[in-house]
């Protein structure tokens, strides 16, 4: 044994690893050995400062500028920012509101869908409950389901990348606390049809919440598809995540909301972050829900996906297997040829979001973007294997 890691009577105790990394910086502090543990969330490659010709397509970003509008309310927000903005944001909560036909009271908005996906593990969760994840998905949930204390139970999509929603149903014990389901799912693009997520949300018993992410539905065009909204009246446990930061290009603002019960929202609200949307986001929300700022957004979102449309089809052209996509982005589920891919794209001046040993995410960015994609993947050593 290590005379350094036993603990001497009276002295300090053997430092704690920092979270996400074995070998990163240490603490004589007590760290959680859950949250010790955690892996470090990965946020897309960002291009050097220098490298102009760099296409950053790792963060399903929009590929546009937020629009003027915007950008005025956010300018006139900042000569305020010495006062504290509204605690709970209540004008942009009626206006969500309003815009959804629900209550005020049914709507909680925070630092981005993600602080409050956190909220609503804090708030259900206890050590040992469960919640049920697709898998492959957004790598943030299981990271909030730690930190809630609850343990992540990942049932595999299938084979075509999709939710299997009869075994996330059979997944479900009594410790199960939550259910949570991304549609379009992070990161292989593929949709909840409006008859499998009514299937989810009633199969679930009614003392367990049902969360549905729908960060990327501004960019669903498969009339198949389903909406959580339209659910709601009939599902007291479910609760929808949906956010500004994809199709109303402000991810550098954080913006999201929850909508739901308001017994929920209330319990979700009660442990939020005050104060957790700053001034100058919650006018920048504002003025993007206006009708002629909405008029733009679903305009644009019809140029990424037709955009997107068109790549797929091209990489399908040149033989590679791409699931249906139906957010701002499309997977390559090259498995254990990930890192090679992404690197090659690297080379071709092109950032994507690699996951390894399961496949590589590529956003949708402008048409010149797009077009050194395909030409990139045509030229793949690995297109030959995957076709």
């Amino acid at each position: 044994m290590n005379p350094a890691a036993t603990p001497v009577p009276g002295g300090p105790r053997p430092a704690s690893p920092a979270a996400g990394s074995q070998d990163g910086p240490s603490t004589t502090v007590r760290i959680r050995p859950d949250i010790a543990a955690l892996p470090a969330y990965v946020p897309g490659a960002r291009p050097d400062a220098a490298a102009a010709q760099i296409a950053k397509l790792s963060s399903n970003e929009l590929p546009y500028p937020p629009q003027d509008a915007v950008v005025e309310a956010i300018t006139r927000a900042a000569t305020g920012v010495n006062r504290y903005p509204e605690m709970t944001g209540e004008s942009l909560t009626q206006a969500l509101a309003s815009r959804w036909g629900v209550e005020a009271d049914q709507v909680v908005v925070g630092n981005g869908s993600v602080a409050l996906i956190q909220h609503l593990l804090d708030a259900v969760c206890e050590p040992g409950d469960e919640v049920v994840i697709p898998w492959r998905s957004f790598e943030a949930y299981p990271i909030c389901v730690a930190v809630a204390g609850a343990r992540a139970v990942r049932v595999p999509l299938t084979p075509d990348a999709r939710h299997d929603v009869p075994a996330m149903l059979a997944a479900i014990t009594p410790r199960t606390r939550v259910v949570m389901a991304c549609t379009p799912n992070n990161p292989t693009g593929t949709i909840l049809t409006a008859r499998e997520l009514a299937d989810l949300v009633t199969g679930v018993p009614r003392d367990v919440v049902v969360l549905i992410d729908e960060a990327y539905l501004d960019f669903v065009t498969d009339p198949e598809a389903g909406d959580a909204l339209t659910l709601l009246a009939d599902a007291p446990n479910l609760v929808v995540s949906r956010t500004f930061s994809k199709a109303h290009a402000l991810a550098g603002m954080r913006v999201g909301y929850l909508v739901g019960e308001s017994g929920i929202i209330s319990a979700i609200r009660s442990v939020a972050t005050p104060f957790g949307v700053c001034l100058p986001a919650q006018a920048a929300a504002l003025a993007a829900l206006e009708p002629a700022a909405l008029a733009e957004t679903a305009r644009r979102a019809g140029l990424v996906t037709a955009e997107r449309d068109r790549v797929v089809a091209g990489l399908r052209e040149q033989g590679w297997a791409v699931p249906e996509a139906q957010g701002n982005f499309f997977w390559l589920g090259v498995g254990p040829e990930t890192t090679a891919l992404a690197e090659h794209f690297r080379a071709a001046g092109i950032l994507v979001r690699p996951f390894a040993g399961e496949g590589v995410r590529v956003s949708v960015g402008t048409p010149e973007e797009n077009d050194r994609v395909l030409a990139a993947a045509a030229t793949s050593p690995l297109l030959r294997r995957f076709r």
